[in-house]
């Protein structure tokens, strides 16, 4: 199997992949005690080997998170989840060990199925993650179910094979500090922050006209492309992934009678109001708990996609800065060179529509000081003026 089966392209799945994944993930146990083994067996050099200063990239999805992880893999020492790592990723050493000697052919770099502008390859990093918190956490994708895990959550098998993951990805990377995009952590900042106490959060925001007419955008594009290729579907689902298509399923942030409405208005086909009113669930939620968790809010950075496009090179110094990475001079122009305002789709919404977003958004937004000047801390704790 040649490394480029590690990532698909538009919405076709490799059969072979497809079967390896659903191999992967429908036996979360047998995958687990094998990574354990592989925990094991790399006893002395992970000894060494210490998680800090985790950074997680979490926001709601189309909010520039996959920006940000592309924009951070560009500098030293940063270790992330690349496509390559699918479908065995509870064993990333050993996985990566094998593609490094599988004969290599030539991979052009190929624009993803969001259509975004966005080309990747089996190299590329990406969130793979997911698939590790669903070995143990079976409910996490049901929106029937609070998906919050707070500063509460104990679970001490997951916990222990979470830290040696991430030692073995930095092991296998050669790195330093581990970077996370995963959009679902969203629910879970308290809880990786009581793992994690020296973690960094970069939560991205934007501006919910632009951000519903995105999600719109993508779950057409993500219908689409599953009617003519259905194995797509089972693919996300192996994956941890559903934001968008046939089996999208909203984020439940402890509200079950928001996801109640959610879901149907997106039933009725409503998808304005069902992505204003989903917008706004999940950004009260973040700025509820930045408000309440000063610890939470000292680790967070609210990055505003408007405000990366328009000064990309003053912001990602911020975030680098936050985080507490190095910034050496060429890649921070290099990597604020790729930031823009998108230019392939435009918001074409009705006034009437544009209503019902504002009417959803108005107050989560303005907490997260969209649409003004950055704001200081006191605006997330509900000072709003």
């Amino acid at each position: 199997m040649g490394r480029e089966t590690a990532v698909h392209t538009g919405f076709e799945v490799d059969p072979w992949l497809h079967v390896l994944g659903r191999w992967a993930s429908g036996h979360p146990r047998f995958w687990t005690r094998l990574g354990n083994w592989e925990t094991r067996l790399l006893q002395e050099p992970l000894a060494d080997v210490v998680v800090e200063r985790p950074v997680y990239i979490a926001g709601l999805a189309r909010s520039g998170s996959t920006l940000l992880l592309e924009l951070l893999n560009a500098f030293p020492g940063v270790a992330t989840h690349r496509y390559r790592d699918f479908p065995f990723l509870h064993i990333p050493y050993l996985w990566n060990r094998f593609l490094d000697r599988v004969p290599r052919r030539d991979t052009r770099p190929r624009e993803r199925s969001h259509r975004d502008g966005i080309t990747i390859t089996p190299e590329s990093p990406e969130a793979f993650e997911e698939m590790v918190w669903m070995a143990f956490f079976p409910l996490l994708h049901d929106p029937a179910s609070s998906d919050i895990l707070d500063g509460s959550t104990s679970h001490p098998g997951f916990e222990s094979f979470y830290r040696d993951h991430i030692r073995k990805l930095l092991l296998a990377r050669s790195g330093d500090r581990y970077v996370s995009k995963a959009n679902y952590n969203v629910t879970r900042l308290e809880y990786l922050l009581r793992l994690f106490a020296d973690a960094r959060f970069l939560i991205p925001v934007r501006d919910p006209v632009w951000h519903v007419a995105s999600l719109m955008k993508q779950q057409r594009l993500f219908r689409e492309g599953q009617r003519e290729n259905p194995r797509a579907v089972g693919h996300l689902r192996q994956v941890g992934h559903f934001e968008f298509g046939a089996d999208r399923r909203p984020i439940n942030a402890g509200n079950r009678e928001a996801v109640e409405e959610i879901e149907t208005l997106w039933k009725e086909g409503k998808e304005v109001a069902g992505w204003a009113r989903y917008w706004a669930e999940i950004h009260t939620f973040l700025a509820d708990r930045l408000a309440a968790n000063a610890a939470l809010r000292e680790a967070s950075l609210v990055v505003r996609y408007e405000e990366l496009c328009a000064a990309p090179a003053e912001v990602l110094d911020r975030i680098l800065d936050h985080c507490g990475l190095p910034a050496p001079e060429g890649p921070l122009a290099k990597a604020a060179e790729r930031v823009q305002f998108p230019t392939y789709y435009q918001p074409g919404f009705s006034d009437g529509e544009l209503e019902i977003i504002r009417s959803h958004t108005a107050g989560p937004a303005a907490r997260l000081g969209l649409g003004r000047q950055a704001q200081s801390a006191d605006l997330l704790a509900g000072n709003t003026g």
